[in-house]
């Protein structure tokens, strides 16, 4: 079910009512039914996957809480806890991996033995890549981790939990929620809040127009010359990329929006998970923006557990590229997934290495960091540089995103710009002035979000018949303006397929 259908918008407002309408002591439970039945509308087997995931974390989450009692550092305890965590991550990622990564590992084994003069026959399994399965199988464990370290309690009631894992606002393409937050709100009945009703509707039309103002009306540009970049050469390409960046961004802070939102109204509060990305200085910096939630579940769970910044300058760099690396392979199974990731990686190893050079000649040509000037071009270059790997992760695959790269630099053809060639890759002359207007308004918020002034928050403050007047222009925008497809035909969210 997606946020931007019909279905969606009579289910939730249903959810909401009846949610309040029951005892505070059952309304995780109708949450636990109406989370498993958002997620069965796309396939109900594969909540079976869900409930395999939920119960093997559950029981793990408890198994090794009964060690609670027992004395702290006995090493019977903590090679037993060890075990249980292997155990859980083990039975978690075999399954992932089987419906996400089999094909691609035994796809490029056989490319490797090719080289070799080998042969593999490869079995053939045509099965659908379960949506949302790497987001819930990472908040999943991330619960496991967290008992282990003691920083949560075991869940004993088993429902409560499965609603932890199921919860259906940011079931399927994240934020990652955490158990130290998302349980324990969860342990605590939600109250109706008309406060939180109307940040939450607030936030929720904020990523309706992220998404299908914004977001599908850039991916009609943007599809039409990256499907064909015979025909759309150079400066074509440039100024699709330069546009991806910003469909990537709407399409998934819109989902992000929409769940937080979703969630709020419901009494639950999700972290951030997008605080103004392409206004970051350094590749770093907007890693610490972007896809909070994943950023933030490496670094806990992965970078410092492989020894983060504490072993050295090259352990630290290896540690990130390592980091890095399985991001990019966490998004798809495929290598320019794994080459997007790994320029990102880079980035910031080549950024830290440099570092001492770049104080030098900042200090040499007596240039202010914190000028206007110097903060807006340090933001140019990152957004260059992330928009450049961007390529990679738009592309089919790494030739394809090569060679579009040397058709950036090679085909010189900058009068599309100015000719109104643009204005027949897929949306008309009104629509593309549009989307720039939209894109700009974007900029404009996350330029406030950036000087600590939050839009939304502003409005709520204001008069009721003010806060009643944005709430309507705002919605007639998007219901007269929005790209619903023809006979109402959602466009799916980007990160979904991961």
């Amino acid at each position: 079910m997606l946020f931007n259908s019909l279905q969606f918008l009579v289910f939730f407002p249903l959810v909401v009512c009846v949610c309040f309408v029951l005892p505070a002591k059952v309304r995780y439970i109708w949450l636990l039914i109406a989370s498993y039945y958002f997620y069965m509308c796309w396939n109900a087997k594969y909540a079976l996957l869900l409930l395999f995931s939920t119960l093997v974390t559950y029981l793990s989450g408890l198994y090794m809480d009964s060690f609670k009692d027992k004395k702290k550092g006995n090493p019977t305890v903590i090679k037993r806890k060890k075990m249980c965590v292997a155990a859980s991550f083990t039975l978690n990622l075999s399954v992932l991996f089987f419906f996400k990564y089999f094909d691609f590992a035994v796809d490029s084994l056989s490319k490797v033995l090719a080289l070799v003069h080998i042969q593999l026959n490869q079995p053939a399994f045509d099965v659908l890549l379960p949506v949302g399965i790497s987001f819930y199988t990472f908040q999943a464990l991330s619960y496991t981790m967290d008992v282990y370290r003691g920083e949560i309690y075991a869940e004993r009631n088993f429902l409560r939990y499965a609603l932890f894992v199921s919860f259906f606002p940011q079931l399927v393409a994240g934020p990652i929620e955490r158990s130290k937050n998302l349980l324990k709100q969860l342990a605590v009945p939600p109250k109706p809040d008309i406060d939180r009703i109307r940040d939450g509707a607030l936030l929720m039309l904020w990523g309706y127009f992220l998404k299908v103002v914004l977001a599908d009306r850039i991916a009609i540009v943007v599809d039409t010359i990256y499907n064909d970049p015979a025909a759309f050469g150079g400066w074509y390409l440039i100024v699709a990329t330069v546009l991806f960046a910003f469909q990537i961004y709407c399409d998934f802070a819109g989902y992000s929006t929409i769940a937080i939102g979703a969630a709020g109204i419901l009494g639950i509060d999700l972290m951030e998970n997008f605080n103004a990305p392409y206004l970051s200085r350094s590749v770093g910096e907007f890693w610490r923006r972007w896809h909070i939630s994943l950023s933030t579940w490496f670094r806990d769970y992965l970078y410092i557990p492989l020894g983060g910044n504490r072993k050295g300058k090259v352990r630290k760099y290896f540690n990130l590229m390592v980091v890095f690396l399985v991001s990019g392979l966490w998004h798809g199974a495929s290598w320019h997934y794994v080459v997007w990731g790994g320029l990102n990686g880079l980035y910031q190893v080549i950024g830290e290495t440099t570092k001492p050079v770049r104080d030098k000649a900042v200090s040499v040509l007596g240039l202010h960091r914190e000028s206007l000037g110097h903060r807006i071009l340090q933001m140019f270059i990152t957004f260059v540089l992330v928009d450049f790997a961007w390529i990679f992760f738009r592309a089919n695959g790494f030739i394809t995103g090569a060679s579009i790269i040397k058709s950036m630099f090679t085909v010189h053809n900058p009068w599309i710009l100015f000719d109104g060639s643009l204005f027949n890759c897929g949306l008309d002359q009104k629509n593309f002035h549009l989307m720039l207007l939209c894109i700009a308004a974007l900029i404009g918020a996350d330029i406030c979000k950036y000087c600590g002034v939050r839009v939304h928050e502003v409005i709520a403050k204001q008069d009721i018949w003010v806060r009643w007047l944005v709430f309507s222009v705002c919605t007639c925008f998007i219901l007269l303006v929005g790209i619903w497809g023809p006979g109402y035909n959602a466009a799916n969210f980007i990160y979904f397929q991961f």
